[in-house]
């Protein structure tokens, strides 16, 4: 058994939903999940189907050939494909915080993330006996302003030799540059401990707690060029009170930036996200 996801956008118009559907029935494809949504503002159609294929002679490249030809220019098709049982590869990116590591590797062990996690690269060492402890390769590349430069092409090699499909920056305390972005648009994660837009700087609960807030969150969006505004994938939010004190808001954000990232994560490993104009479509 074959199965596939498609992912696909176009300006909306009508048959397109018909025409995919049977293009699939008429490749013997049984289709065991398809959502759509319409963007009214900017007229944009998105899709996203399963579908399996009993065939043994099924063949993947002959199938993305196939649709291209048939529908693709018909319609002018932004799409992919992926092959459902591929999984995708994450390079985890780390500083110091261990908590979002920790949350990441003890999901990943159990097998609730569906990817392969080839290595995990710092700019520290305090964090590489979680690594060993998981078996799994860790990379110290400093990082420093007379050696930024040098530092990125060192992670781009790892990532390049390791066919890595996205980024995830675990509070990775560093600020990703363009060439980096560039080589992996919308597929560099980022989790924000507060939720977005909020208070900025170094010390955010401190802030939080001096406004008494009500309210504290964490944000997971993939990294732009602008700092901090790139398409959001997840976002949570936990109530707080004057009862709580700095040292509570802190433990309730970490708690808060563990799930919204590991969310993120799933959603964008399982191609359930589609980003169009610096916004995102989850898919369920």
């Amino acid at each position: 058994m074959h199965k596939i996801t498609l992912l696909i956008n176009c300006k909306d118009q009508s048959n397109i939903i018909a025409s995919v559907t049977n293009f699939m029935a008429s490749n013997e494809g049984n289709i065991v999940y398809i959502d759509q949504h319409v963007d009214r503002e900017q007229d944009i159609f998105f899709m996203r189907l399963e579908c399996e294929f009993a065939s043994s002679t099924f063949s993947l490249e002959e199938f993305k050939e196939l649709f291209s030809s048939t529908l693709v220019e018909k319609f002018n098709l932004k799409w992919r494909i992926y092959a459902a049982e591929q999984k995708p590869k994450m390079a985890l990116f780390v500083s110091k915080y261990d908590h979002c590591l920790y949350d990441i590797l003890g999901r990943y062990n159990s097998g609730e993330l569906f990817l392969e996690i080839p290595f995990i690269l710092s700019n520290h060492l305090d964090l590489k006996p979680i690594a060993d402890s998981f078996n799994i390769p860790f990379f110290h590349i400093p990082v420093t302003k007379a050696t930024k430069d040098e530092a990125e092409q060192k992670q781009l090699e790892l990532l390049e030799t390791h066919n890595i499909d996205f980024v995830v920056l675990a509070r990775y305390m560093q600020i990703v540059s363009d060439t980096l972005i560039d080589k992996y648009p919308n597929k560099i994660i980022n989790i924000h401990h507060s939720f977005l837009p909020a208070f900025v700087g170094a010390k955010p609960y401190h802030s939080a707690y001096k406004r008494g807030v009500k309210i504290i969150g964490a944000t997971s969006h993939y990294i732009t060029e602008e700092l901090d505004a790139g398409p959001i994938i997840e976002q949570d939010v936990a109530r707080v009170s004057h009862t709580h004190s700095i040292k509570d808001l802190i433990a309730k954000g970490r708690d808060l930036e563990k799930i919204v990232l590991s969310n993120a994560i799933k959603l964008h490993a399982n191609r359930k996200v589609m980003v169009y104009n610096n916004k995102t479509i989850i898919f369920s």
